[in-house]
């Protein structure tokens, strides 16, 4: 592949080099120098359909940067700005496995990867809250699924119990208590997809991966200035991408620690996220949403804990493990997470109605 990317670059009309560049886990990313570019290869053994997921960022970005601009702001700095191709697409198809695309550099910006203070997570909050309040009126229902049905949790559930039925790998068994409390709270996984069916829960436009390394601060203010990895934005809820940042954003330990008593749900992290986010969507969100707040911080944790579950008794087939039993280490953490968010809920509940006022 190194000796095809000047070839590769061609292709978008660039005349330079490029290195790796980052540590994702997913996509193959170079940086491009003189001018700056961001060349990425797209996993398409994840993301299936490139003109579906090209079509979805497209559309976004192109919606993001004419509110950016009427708003006064740079759109080159503040959203993606997806390079064309020399034949005007937004990608190049090298071969079915190498298909690429590329984005505008944004300068004077840095990534934080995993820091948990309070000043981090506010700014956090407000990059996601801004980003789904710039596309509140955006129409959801036109973007594609980039993943089918990503963050539908009983679906995630059938999926385990499909697990503990084969038991391909013959771990079941070793696994019973985990299994009891999987199944014990599937009682209320349906809450969020059953508010979308209903109407109660308005459709959005969803980042669905938001973790804190998915923004860019400014490099002297460390303000949030960009949301990136678009390839995941989708329809679904506000509640997702609220519960997911927490997930990770809120634990106290790495999401694979095995000490579980290092693991608890820190309230003064959900309380910086919350007014974060909540300065930028408060008067976007309606009362079902702020009510369900806490909540989704627990449903996305327990989806993602039944997620590595399945994998384990499926024989770790879909998450890398490191490890023996790395995935039911993942698992307990996330389920050890779980009862503690349960425990405190009646006060995060608290943090949202006074942040709200």
């Amino acid at each position: 592949m190194e000796l095809n990317i000047k070839n590769i670059l061609r292709q978008f009309a660039v005349e330079s080099s490029a290195e790796p560049y980052g540590n994702g886990h997913i996509n193959d990313t170079y940086c491009v120098e003189s001018p700056r570019y961001i060349l990425q290869r797209i996993n398409t053994g994840i993301f299936k359909n490139p003109d579906e997921l090209m079509e979805n960022i497209e559309n976004v970005t192109a919606f993001l940067g004419k509110k950016i601009t009427a708003g006064g702001g740079d759109p080159k700095r503040e959203t993606l700005t997806v390079i064309k191709t020399v034949d005007g697409k937004n990608y190049y198809r090298y071969d079915d496995d190498n298909v690429f695309r590329m984005y505008l550099f944004v300068e004077n910006t840095k990534s934080i990867e995993n820091s948990k203070t309070p000043e981090d997570l506010y700014e956090a909050g407000v990059g996601f809250g801004h980003f789904q309040k710039m596309l509140a009126d955006y129409p959801a229902e036109t973007l594609h699924e980039s993943i089918k049905d990503f963050h539908h949790t009983p679906k995630r559930v059938e999926a385990l119990r499909e697990a503990i039925r084969q038991d391909k790998a013959g771990r079941a068994a070793s696994v019973k208590a985990e299994i009891d409390f999987a199944l014990e709270q599937a009682v209320w996984a349906d809450t969020v997809i059953k508010g979308i069916e209903a109407g109660q829960i308005p459709l959005r436009v969803t980042h669905n991966d938001t973790k804190i390394n998915n923004i860019l601060f400014d490099q002297e203010s460390g303000k949030a200035v960009c949301v990136i990895d678009l390839d995941t934005v989708m329809p679904g809820s506000m509640l997702y991408d609220f519960g997911d940042a927490l997930r990770m954003g809120g634990s106290t330990a790495a999401e694979d620690e095995t000490d579980l008593d290092k693991v608890w749900f820190d309230e003064t992290a959900f309380e910086a996220f919350a007014k974060g986010y909540l300065s930028e969507m408060k008067d976007a969100l309606t009362e079902t949403e702020i009510e369900l707040l806490p909540f989704s911080v627990k449903l996305l944790t327990y989806e993602c804990g039944i997620r590595f579950l399945t994998d384990y008794l499926n024989g770790d087939t879909y998450f890398k493990i490191h490890r023996e039993h790395h995935n039911l280490d993942r698992a307990r953490n996330q389920f050890k997470l779980v009862a503690d968010i349960a425990e405190k809920e009646n006060k995060l509940c608290e943090i949202i109605r006074k942040t709200v006022g």
